[in-house]
């Protein structure tokens, strides 16, 4: 019993640090929403939950693939970080491509003078009346960089859960210490996804509307979403360990 118990504490522990990773992630991606659309602004034009759930997302898919062949964590985590880097890497280039060549407008940032990666000039290039438009190269980096942590957490989160369900027992289709299983992928899914949109949705709230990524002045306040994600993914990561520890007992 209090070894299952330390098991458990532990997989707490691993889901919480994943939480508080997707949370931090968030302010690095670039997101611009509605003005970016038009572009008035830096960043993806839409929304920093959906942004961060569709690199999230990304990440689980490619590290579920990875717990396939291996129960190597740090393979893992290396698997669900370069899914998610690529998905928002591959965003970031398409909508560069749509600035530049559907636009007509050259990527540049108002936050910065200069661009702290390429050091090249910014303020000439702005528009009036814009924040900026397109996504310079320290907005695409920033966008890398927060897609690979969002991608370790989400592999993380799913990683315990999966855990929790093998020492539970929770097998389906008659599969044994196996992470193949039916019914234990779906429900550390559906708990991992949930866990990912409400970390999403915290650090957006922080962020109130756009971000351009590290250089942003915004960034800084991402410790007050980290320790909000970490009381909140602390009651979900109980919920869900103790949900999956007594469904593995029916």
């Amino acid at each position: 019993m209090i070894e299952a118990l330390m098991a458990n504490i532990i997989w707490i522990v691993f889901i919480v640090v994943g939480g508080a990773l997707i949370s931090w992630s968030v302010h690095f991606v670039p997101v611009g929403g509605a003005p970016a659309a038009m572009a008035q602004a830096t960043g993806i034009g839409t929304g920093t939950v959906q942004l961060a759930a569709g690199a999230g997302l990304t990440g689980l898919v490619s590290a579920g693939f990875m717990m396939n062949v291996t129960k190597d964590l740090p393979l893992i985590l290396a698997s669900g970080a370069v899914g998610a880097m690529i998905m928002i890497a591959v965003t970031m280039i398409v909508g560069t491509w749509v600035y530049v060549y559907g636009v007509g407008c050259v990527p540049s940032s108002a936050k910065v003078k200069v661009d702290p990666i390429t050091k090249y000039r910014q303020d000439l290039y702005v528009s009036q009346g814009t924040e900026g438009h397109g996504l310079p190269t320290v907005s695409f980096v920033s966008g890398v960089i927060g897609g690979g942590l969002g991608g370790i957490g989400g592999a993380l989160v799913y990683y315990a859960l999966i855990e929790v369900g093998l020492k539970a027992g929770l097998q389906g289709s008659g599969v044994t210490n196996s992470v193949t299983g039916n019914s234990l992928v779906a429900v550390a899914a559906m708990f991992a996804i949930g866990i990912f949109f409400v970390n999403a949705v915290i650090p957006s709230y922080n962020i109130g509307g756009t971000i351009e990524g590290f250089h942003d002045p915004k960034f800084k306040k991402w410790p007050k979403a980290v320790i909000s994600s970490l009381v909140a993914t602390l009651l979900c990561a109980i919920v869900a360990v103790v949900a999956i520890s007594q469904l593995g007992g029916i």
